[in-house]
């Protein structure tokens, strides 16, 4: 990779992968467009680390107090702390058990990773989260949800396999579907980000280490950083503006970005 190229996609990464329009979509896309070489499992990692790290930092003091709550939960000292770092667990176990069993019958790389695909989950997913926000009550605050709306948020989430669905996305639809407030939607989908992102991170890596490769260090290390400011600056803003703003923005952007991917692939089709 070129220091142009690792220098635009771990920037799309970091700002993408929490905003609800799909990461995954736009890494694919500049191969589709400009004719990019794949940019391989090991910047994947990386630039997934950088942005596990901003998510972590922005969110120390929730992970620290979850994590107290959670380790006190074993003793029988029960929180809203307590019952939030479990709901976060549950909903993690749909998205962990679809990854491993599109893993194992390899349904990502041979399947769902064209396109067609993206440009088509691209639109139907940017429909329904502009139809949770237009319609949902969106008066819930995130330490009120039950396990049953953890759940019913990490079923959503393991559609997210499906590149051009959008991890964030179809996480904060859910929640608002459900009745949780714009922030509270946004503040759960980004603290089920860490689990997941680990859980991904650690089976990449896991194939690092099975077929070892030449690694070029100094464009992991940009890549890493350059994810990281970049999902850190977005996540400050996303979460400053999200109750003003509305999902709207990010719906006209899916639709336009789906279309124009369409019209883009059957210009080059025919």
């Amino acid at each position: 990779m070129s220091t142009v190229e690792v220098i635009i996609l771990a920037i799309i990464q970091g700002l993408t992968e929490f905003l609800p329009i799909s990461s995954s979509a736009h890494l694919i896309l500049p191969s589709v467009i400009f004719g990019w070489q794949d940019q391989g499992i090991v910047f994947d990692v990386a630039v997934h680390v950088g942005t596990l790290l901003a998510v972590m930092l922005y969110f120390r003091r929730d992970i620290g107090q979850l994590t107290v709550g959670w380790v006190q939960s074993f003793s029988g000292r029960h929180s809203t702390d307590s019952k939030l770092a479990w709901w976060v667990i549950l909903a993690t176990i749909p998205a962990g058990l679809a990854g491993l069993l599109a893993a194992k019958a390899d349904l990502v790389d041979t399947s769902l990773r064209s396109p067609w695909v993206i440009a088509c989950t691209t639109i139907l997913f940017g429909l329904a989260l502009w139809w949770a926000d237009a319609t949902a009550k969106q008066q819930q605050a995130m330490d009120k949800l039950s396990w049953k709306q953890a759940l019913f948020i990490g079923a959503a989430q393991a559609l997210s396999i499906i590149p051009g669905t959008s991890r964030s996305g179809i996480t904060m639809t859910a929640a608002m579907l459900i009745g949780l407030d714009k922030v509270s939607a946004a503040r759960f989908s980004f603290l089920l980000s860490i689990p997941i992102i680990v859980l991904s991170g650690g089976y990449q890596a896991s194939k690092l280490l099975a077929e070892p490769q030449q690694y070029d260090v100094a464009g992991i290390l940009l890549g890493t950083v350059l994810a990281f400011i970049s999902a850190l600056i977005c996540i400050h803003f996303f979460l400053k503006i999200i109750s003003r703003m509305g999902m709207l923005p990010f719906v006209i952007y899916r639709l336009v970005l789906g279309v124009g991917l369409i019209v883009f692939l059957g210009w080059f089709a025919g």
